[in-house]
């Protein structure tokens, strides 16, 4: 099954047309060679009513998994954890965990990362740096288990336990 995936980046500059989306097409090429459907992209500002209110427009829609890149460092304007916080019913500690523990081993820098991860529904939300190249690193990352992740939350798998 191809799950189909959502895209927001998180950018005043690149809302406004200032700065080129290089990570959020990062993502999705990623996503798209391991895969996944793309169904939406969208740059939004770094405002939090509009972070969440496209987030449950993605969920209601349908989509299985949102990707967010952008706004979880410690910029006044950094906000799209608090926007998913808002939308999620249940909190994917694990996922932010791992891809910070991965990262730490690249930089020190990852431990200022504020991003959060959850369920709403049948969707979940992930949130990613927002530089291309921590992107993929955190995508390369998780992306073995990810998958197993999304079908056991969307009911096409009911075992988790490891088979080797």
């Amino acid at each position: 099954m191809k799950f189909k995936t959502g895209v927001i980046t998180a950018s005043d500059k690149g809302y406004a047309g200032e700065r080129e989306d290089l990570s959020g097409k990062k993502i999705v090429s990623i996503m798209e060679e391991n895969g996944y459907e793309i169904v939406k992209t969208i740059i939004l500002p770094d405002d939090k009513e509009m972070l969440a209110n496209e987030m449950i427009a993605m969920c209601d829609a349908g989509i299985n998994l949102i990707l967010t890149t952008g706004g979880t460092g410690f910029s006044p304007r950094d906000i799209t954890p608090e926007a998913t916080k808002q939308v999620i019913e249940k909190e994917v500690n694990g996922i932010p965990m791992a891809i910070l523990n991965y990262s730490l081993t690249i930089t020190d820098r990852a431990m200022l990362s504020r991003a959060t991860a959850g369920i709403r529904g049948n969707t979940l939300i992930i949130n990613l740096p927002g530089s291309p190249k921590a992107v993929e690193e955190a995508l390369v990352y998780i992306l073995p288990s990810l998958k197993h992740g999304m079908e056991i939350m969307l009911g096409l798998d009911a075992e988790c336990a490891r088979k080797d």
